[in-house]
């Protein structure tokens, strides 16, 4: 297939790219630096936000499928407001893409969604599957993000003509997406809670893609598919593992109300939210395994590498 990538240039678009070329597809990949270079694809200049811009940009192009792996996160986000412009992104940049899609034919669009959609709380032992709510206000500060998730969700699902998907991954590790968790542990600047925080349900990067490019060519329009790893992990076994990985010094153990004042967004993604997340769907109907079900050992090959 010919696939438009959003998204090309980011923790997890690189790794896509590379697993959309193995896997035999061509790749275009929209970005809004004209000096972006993209190995493996052609790149198309554009801002997602800019509709006039970006339908321009397209103009007689033609693909078979639009993916959207847009965020707004250069590092972990601390406070409510570094979600902004993601959510933005989920919003109105699905709305364009979208748009994109049906101006280049394409006939598949896949949206990034992330398992966080099913609630910041603790949901407790039982593991969450699709059937489960997705999208609701719960009258915290992080209902707006939860919104945004649903938006693009519902967006790709109801687009007429299109057979929309949505991936609910887990928390990113590894290749890119450990670089913000180990420069902050370098400098000092990343605590665990003394408890060890709330248990998350993970996915490599290289997993992702794999498991993105499956979806692109086995996934069912209108679904929605988890998209995690089998070891859900403590943020606190996580970022541990990372510094010891790492050969930075550990981190600190801080009380929760302390991570609360300096980074609230994150405290209450690390410290309010537990969920363990089943990858059962995902393996059945994509066909899809992730390649490194526990976290130590990708941590430990990428870090080394």
């Amino acid at each position: 297939m010919k696939v438009v990538i959003a998204g090309a240039t980011g923790a997890i678009g690189r790794p896509l790219v590379a697993a959309l070329r193995e896997a035999g597809h061509e790749v275009l990949a929209l970005t809004r630096d004209v000096r972006a270079s993209v190995p493996g694809a052609r790149t198309v200049v554009a801002d997602v936000l800019d509709r006039d811009g970006l339908l321009r940009a397209v103009d007689g192009l033609s693909a078979d499928a639009v993916i959207h792996q847009l965020t707004a996160l250069s590092k972990p986000p601390a406070k409510y407001a570094d979600m902004a412009m993601t959510n933005t992104l989920r919003t109105i940049g699905t709305t364009h893409l979208l748009q994109v899609a049906r101006a280049v034919g394409a006939r598949r669009f896949i949206t990034q969604s992330m398992v966080p959609g099913y609630g910041y709380i603790d949901h407790g032992q039982r593991p969450l599957t699709e059937k489960d709510p997705f999208g609701e206000a719960r009258g915290t500060k992080a209902d707006p993000i939860v919104a945004a998730m649903r938006s693009t969700e519902q967006q790709a699902f109801n687009a007429e003509g299109i057979d929309g998907i949505a991936l609910r991954y887990g928390a990113f590790y590894g290749l890119s997406g450990s670089e913000g968790l180990v420069t902050a542990l370098r400098a000092g600047r990343l605590p665990v809670p003394r408890d060890g925080g709330g248990t998350m349900s993970w996915i490599h990067l290289a997993d992702a893609a794999a498991a993105t490019v499956a979806a692109l060519e086995k996934g069912t329009g209108g679904q929605a598919y988890n998209i995690v790893d089998d070891d859900p992990i403590t943020w606190g076994e996580m970022i541990i593992e990372h510094a010891r990985a790492a050969g930075t010094k550990p981190p600190r153990a801080l009380p929760n109300w302390m991570i609360r004042i300096a980074a609230p967004y994150f405290a209450k993604l690390m410290i309010d939210t537990s969920m363990r997340v089943s990858n059962a769907k995902a393996k059945a109907k994509l066909g899809w395994t992730p390649s490194l079900p526990g976290y130590r050992e990708g941590i430990r090959r990428d870090i080394t590498a």
